[in-house]
Parts: C-alpha cells; sequence; structure tokens
C-alpha cells in the first residue's frame, strides 16, 4: 500500500493516541527535507518524522537513529524559536487527504497565547512541511521554498498567506454514503471497479483502490464489506507482504488480493512497520542526497579514465606496428639506389618474407636515405611508447578500480558514511577542501559491529578509512579477515583466529551484503588472518594484497546485518 489518505487516516489516529497534549522538546533537521520532533509524552521520549522527500514522504514515529549537521539550518533554527518546548494540542487530518496538522499551543514574546500549526503535505516531489500562525493564516517558514514561477496557484514563502492544495470533488469515505452500492452494480470487473472507486472517493491509491474492489467482488454483503474495509483503518493490524518476486509492500491491516505465496510479517505500531519497510531505501536516499556532489565527481572522474583506457589500448595496438615500420626502413636502406627522385612510392623484395613485393610509401620531399631514416623514427618512437603506455594503463585502471570501490561505498552506506568519504575524496585530490578543513583533525568513525549467532564479534569497514583502520589498527594478527573476491566491498573482520563454520559463513554473507555484489546469487568472498594482509607502500585507502586464501561461496541475505 502507498501511504495513501486511507493511510494517513490510520497514521493520524496512531500519532494522536501516542503524543496528543506532549511537549515538544527537541526539534532537529537531519536531512534537507526530514524534520525530526522529540516529544515527551506518557513519560516517554518519541521521536516523530515529518519528511517531506519526494521519492519516501511520511510521517511516523522512528527508531532509526539519525546524525543531525553541525550546522541547524535556517529552518530548524525558526521551529526551535517557535515551538520548541510548546504543547502539542490534537494532531488531525484534512478529510481524506494526505494532509496533516500538528495543532500546537505555545506563547509569543508577551507571554500570551498562540495558536500555530506545523502541516505536513504527503505528496510526493509536491510534499512540503509549513509552520502557519493560525490567527493570521500567514506562513512563518517552510522546508522547501515554492515561488510563483513555481506554482502560481500557492506561495509557499515566509509572510504567505498559507492557502490549502485545491480540493478534490471526491467523497470522504469516512462519512456516512451509499455510493459504493451504486458503484459496485456497474461492474464486475477488479480493475475496471477500481478505477471507479479512485475516481469517487479522496485518498485512495491504487492499491487500496484494488484491495477494497477484491473484497467487494467476493462477498455477498457489499454494505458489511465495505464498512469492514473502514474499520481496519481504525482497528489496525500492520503487515508487511513479500512477494514470490521479493516485492515488498505494507498496509494497515493483512490484505486479501495479494498471491497465496506471500509471506507476511506483523508489528505491533505502523510506525514500526514503516521502520522495517524504509529502513534500507531511505537511507540510500539520504546516502545519495547526502553525497549528490560526490558521486557527480566520482562518476566524471571514471568517465575520463575510462576514456583514457580506450585511448592507450588503441595506442597499445599500433605499437603493435612498430616492426613493420623496421622493416621497411631496413629493405628501403638495401635498396636506396632503386629509389628515384620525386617517387611516392616503391614496391622491392620483402627479404623477411620469402622476397614477396611489398609496396612502401615515400615522401617526394625527403632524399631515399631520409625516406628510410623516417620509417626507423617511428620504429623508435612506437618502440619507446609501449613502457610509457603500459604504465599509463596499470595507473588509469587502479583509478578505475578505486573510484568503483568509492562509487559501491556511496551506494551501500549511509548518511554518516558519506563525511568520511567526502574526506578521503578531498586527501586523495579529487574534491578541493576548505581552508577550515585542512586544519582540522577528523577522527574517523567506528566500523559497524555485529554479533554472531555463537558470540563473536565481527567488524564491518563502510569506507575506505575505516577499512584501513580496522584491518591495520583494530583487529589483531590472528583476527579473520575477508572480502569478497575481484570487486569492491567492504573489509571485515572475525575476532577469532579459530571461528566456527556458521560464524564464517555469516562474516561472509556480511561481505557480500556489504560490497557491490550485493544483488547477485552466488558471491565469492575470500578469507585470510589478518598477518597475511599488506599494503603496498604508496596505495590508495582502502587497497591491500594478500595470500594463501581460502574461498566461499554465499548468497547476500540482508536479514543477516539486520
Amino acid at each position: 500500500m502507498s501511504f495513501d489518505g486511507f493511510f494517513t487516516h490510520a497514521m493520524v489516529h496512531e500519532l494522536n493516541d501516542l503524543l496528543a497534549t506532549g511537549r515538544i522538546a527537541k526539534i532537529h533537521q537531519p536531512y534537507p527535507s526530514e524534520v525530526i520532533l522529540i516529544i515527551r509524552a506518557n513519560r516517554h521520549n518519541y521521536s516523530v518524522l515529518l519528511s517531506a522527500n519526494p521519492t519516501y514522504p511520511r510521517i511516523q514515529i522512528t527508531e532509526i537513529p539519525f546524525k543531525n549537521p553541525k550546522v541547524p539550518t535556517k529552518f530548524t533554527m525558526t521551529l526551535r524559536k517557535y515551538i520548541e518546548g510548546s504543547i502539542l494540542k490534537s494532531i488531525d487530518q484534512v478529510d481524506n487527504d494526505r494532509i496533516v496538522r500538528f495543532n500546537i499551543s505555545t506563547r509569543d514574546e508577551l507571554g500570551d497565547e498562540q495558536e500555530l500549526v506545523l502541516v505536513s503535505e504527503i505528496m510526493a516531489r509536491h510534499s512540503n512541511i509549513s509552520l502557519v500562525n493560525t490567527a493570521t493564516n500567514k506562513i512563518i517558514d517552510t522546508v522547501k521554498h515554492v515561488g510563483s514561477d513555481q506554482n502560481r496557484y500557492r506561495l509557499l514563502l515566509p509572510g504567505a498567506t498559507f492557502i490549502m492544495p485545491p480540493k478534490q470533488d471526491k467523497l470522504n469515505p469516512f462519512i456516512a454514503n451509499q455510493e459504493y452500492a451504486q458503484l459496485v452494480m456497474k461492474t464486475d470487473d477488479q480493475a475496471k471497479l477500481a478505477g471507479q472507486l479512485q475516481q469517487a472517493y479522496q485518498g485512495m491509491g491504487t492499491d487500496s483502490a484494488q484491495e477494497l474492489a477484491y473484497q467487494l467482488l467476493h462477498t455477498d454483503n457489499v454494505a458489511n464489506q465495505y464498512q469492514s474495509f473502514l474499520r481496519s483503518f481504525d482497528q489496525v493490524a500492520p503487515t508487511l507482504s513479500i512477494t514470490e518476486t521479493q516485492k515488498m509492500g505494507f498496509t494497515a491491516f493483512r490484505p486479501t488480493s495479494l498471491p497465496s505465496n506471500t509471506n507476511y510479517k506483523s508489528f505491533t505500531t505502523l510506525s514500526a512497520l514503516l521502520d522495517g519497510f524504509y529502513a534500507d531505501k531511505a537511507q540510500q536516499d539520504r546516502t545519495k542526497q547526502l553525497g549528490g556532489d560526490l558521486i557527480r565527481v566520482v562518476h566524471n572522474e571514471l568517465k575520463k579514465n575510462k576514456t583514457k583506457v580506450k585511448k592507450l589500448e588503441k595506442t597499445l595496438l599500433d605499437t603493435h606496428k612498430a616492426d613493420d615500420f623496421r622493416i621497411r626502413g631496413e629493405i628501403l636502406t638495401t635498396y636506396l639506389h632503386e629509389i628515384k627522385p620525386g617517387m611516392t612510392e616503391i614496391t622491392l623484395a620483402n627479404f623477411y618474407d620469402n622476397n614477396q613485393p611489398i609496396k612502401i610509401d615515400l615522401s617526394n620531399q625527403l632524399t631515399p636515405s631520409q625516406n628510410a631514416q623516417r620509417y626507423f623514427t617511428k620504429y623508435q618512437k612506437l618502440k619507446n611508447a609501449v613502457s610509457h603506455v603500459n604504465e599509463q594503463l596499470k595507473i588509469a585502471t587502479a583509478e578505475i578500480e578505486y573510484l568503483e570501490n568509492i562509487q559501491a561505498q556511496i551506494e551501500i552506506g549511509n548518511p554518516a558514511d558519506t563525511e568520511e568519504i567526502k574526506l578521503e575524496l578531498q586527501q586523495q585530490g579529487y574534491l578541493r577542501a576548505r581552508q577550515n578543513n585542512r586544519k582540522k583533525k577528523i577522527t574517523v568513525s567506528k566500523p559497524e559491529e555485529f554479533t554472531a549467532s555463537d558470540g563473536t564479534t565481527i567488524l564491518v569497514g563502510k569506507n575506505n578509512l575505516q577499512n584501513d583502520r580496522l584491518t591495520f589498527k583494530i583487529a589483531n594478527k590472528d583476527d579473520i579477515w575477508l572480502h569478497v573476491k575481484d570487486i569492491p566491498g567492504s573489509h571485515v573482520v572475525i575476532r577469532n583466529s579459530d571461528p566456527s563454520e556458521q560464524t564464517l559463513l555469516e562474516a561472509a554473507k556480511l561481505a557480500a551484503y556489504y560490497s557491490k555484489g550485493r544483488q547477485s546469487a552466488n558471491v565469492a568472498v575470500d578469507y585470510v588472518p589478518i598477518k597475511r594482509v599488506k599494503k603496498p607502500n604508496g596505495s590508495k585507502p582502502g587497497f591491500v594484497i594478500f595470500e594463501g586464501q581460502s574461498t566461499v561461496y554465499v548468497t547476500p541475505d540482508e536479514s543477516v546485518p539486520k
């Protein structure tokens, strides 16, 4: 199910029960379009996520940890000024739309009571979060500023009058009506009925419409089934569904329209369900947002080096013709007396090929001796180029491997890793470091820590700086070191010199999961004692060599790190 009006209805009900009358204790904005409100309610602190992310917009309570930027944004400072320490009176939904209002009671500078509303609009790329003064209906600030050049209907700028998005001429399904009965009578085709339901009701996503259409067409009592569908959003059974093709979906109830071989996982709350569904997707999206500049730099450098490799390989092919130039030069030297002034070509016997005739181009501006010397010069130039081209080819190939490794780390990393990857690219000269960054000492974060089934600790480096620190500073010489074979990936260390077969397999699955082979079915993972892993002098971060390794084959499994 998408985060449509029906799911919004259920989420608002859940949040209202937990948070109403709570105090907004702290406010953070860890990512550009996402705000975290720490709300103290019922003697418990809740981290409430309001996301205007264009790909994954939503509201929920989250348990996923976040890292705040060093300097708070202007929007964060505005929220702290106006609503930090205030009381959250209630949370309500506008009709059955994806618009949620957090109604807040606070006091102004004079101590007078003031009513504010934080409006969260969950509408894909049009998603936004706005703080509005209820008395004047003026916008105090928004997480995304939208001017008249972007939206002629409504301005979303500080000081502008707040206007709700255009209202659709559809029925609110949670207000009693009988339209559903007329709709069902029009067709017995599920897809057609689902389309009619979407046209009739507010906030009905495609999957919700498909589910309701299926239920209505498989019941003898349409009216009761319709009411039962609505009740499932007030008496929720949060469910994560995984089809045979590994397609995941979330619903406020256990769906009945999915294939019989679908797997289901239940959660205690809708917020926990969303954490389970969005954890990896949202993290990857946030990493891409924060690492946008890094992705662009790496992409451009990769493109440049791959072009360079193609040119060098072409030059290397040309060097194979070097002997042809030498042979022509020697034949010309032997038969100088047969070359007449003004000739542009000559055919002579090739004594290197059973005196077969060979045609040799000449310059009519040069003497016979100079023509011969011209071929010897070309031969020498190409011979000298071989060692240079091979050296440049080796350097360019190593650059490509390094950059592909960085690219993989951005893809599999989390937002906190982007800062260390950025630092590494600055140190390697791909990015220009700011003046204040050059003087500041950056502490490399700790590797990810996991515990195997038998209690053994397994450590995973998430970027090159972590990898080097883990392999050469943290790990003991007898610990077991793992890395995917021949593709970019994390350094993994088992803190045990003789791990069990089960622990070795679990560590190998971690190595495969935190690598570019994450989506592969069968990944080769090398493992070896740390003492056999060496770092060549002058090599780039994360690069190592090793010998005497063994190899195990595993299938990456995201349930292992979780």
